[in-house]
C-alpha cells in the first residue's frame, strides 16, 4: 500500500512538472530592458474611456520618466482586447506609442473565444504582439519585477 502510495506521488509530481515545463515553453519571451521602471497596464475593459485613460498613462508615464527610464507594456484580454483591433479609433495614437517603444499585447484565448462566437477571426492593429493568455502574461512580468498598474 505504501508502495502504491509512493508511486502516485511520484506519478503526480512527475505530472505537474511536465505540466509547469509545458506552460513555461508557452509564455511570451520577456522584453530585454533596463529600464529603472518597468509597467505593465492592464486593460480588460471593453469601455472606451477606459481604453483612452490606459493610452493616457502610458504616454503620461513615458514622458514624465523618459523613454529611456520606463518600459511599458500594455496587456489586453477580456473585452479590452477591443483596444488591440485594427477598426479601433485609437489606432493611430497606438502606432505612434509602438514608435516610441510602448508595447502593446493582445490575448489569444480571448481572440480565440471572440472568432467562435462570431465565426470569423479578428484582425488586430500591426504591431500588436498576441500572447497566450493576457492573464498570465501579466503574472509573468509581474514575477521579473515589473510593476501593475489597472487604470
Amino acid at each position: 500500500m505504501l508502495k502504491n502510495s509512493l508511486q502516485r506521488m511520484l506519478w503526480l509530481i512527475t505530472l505537474l512538472v511536465s505540466c509547469q515545463t509545458f506552460a513555461a515553453q508557452q509564455e511570451a519571451p520577456l522584453p530585454d530592458t533596463f529600464a529603472a521602471h518597468k509597467v505593465v497596464l492592464q486593460i480588460s475593459d471593453k469601455d472606451p474611456f477606459k481604453q483612452t485613460l490606459v493610452l493616457n498613462v502610458a504616454g503620461n508615464l513615458q514622458r514624465y520618466y523618459g523613454p529611456e527610464n520606463v518600459d511599458i507594456e500594455v496587456v489586453a484580454f477580456g473585452p479590452g482586447v477591443r483596444l488591440m483591433l485594427k477598426d479601433n479609433p485609437n489606432q493611430t495614437r497606438m502606432q505612434s506609442m509602438m514608435a516610441a517603444g510602448i508595447r502593446f499585447s493582445a490575448c489569444a484565448n480571448t481572440l480565440k473565444n471572440f472568432a467562435g462566437k462570431l465565426g470569423y477571426e479578428l484582425q488586430t492593429s500591426e504591431g500588436v504582439q498576441i500572447v497566450p493568455a493576457g492573464a498570465g502574461r501579466i503574472l509573468q512580468l509581474n514575477a521579473a519585477g515589473w510593476q501593475l498598474l489597472k487604470p
